[in-house]
């Protein structure tokens, strides 16, 4: 999984916190997958023909209720990313497993904890809020397959 984490910017209010690459849908886009696309090119350098695209796997929101769609793909020709450090931190490849071990071993199967209680340790961070509920909702789709 590829997540971002986001820069220490005093004032900021997500500042340290672990996300997807994403953000707001602008008037030229083609919606809500338009967006993303062009969001992860702007955010990490990554062209929409470097992903076999997979789908959406819904809407998640956020805890000030703000409502978020999610979309999924395979990043097929990796290339080395490039971000702005005044936005973003570093770059964070997340292997699945961990996070499957992760929400096996907390019981998260077949349940979704509380906003306190959901979280995924990776290194030095933790995953929580809607990163945290878009991983568990993903990880349910293993299990339902």
């Amino acid at each position: 999984m590829l997540a971002i984490q986001k820069s220490d910017n005093i004032g900021y209010p997500w500042r340290n916190q672990v996300a997807l690459p994403g953000g707001h849908v602008e008037e030229n886009d083609d919606g809500n997958l338009g967006a993303a696309f062009r969001e992860l090119k702007e955010e990490l350098d990554i062209s929409k023909n470097q992903i076999e695209y997979i789908g959406s796997i819904g809407h998640f929101q956020t805890i000030n209720y703000r409502d978020i769609e999610v979309f999924t793909g395979i990043w097929r020709e990796r290339n080395t990313v490039k971000y702005d450090q005044k936005e973003i931190s570093r770059v964070l490849e997340i292997p699945l497993r961990g996070l499957v071990q992760t929400h096996k071993g907390r019981y998260f199967h077949g349940w979704m904890p509380d906003i306190e209680y959901l979280e995924y340790p990776f290194k030095d961070v933790v995953i929580w809020g809607v990163t945290a509920k878009i991983l568990h909702h993903f990880i349910e789709l293993f299990f339902e397959s």
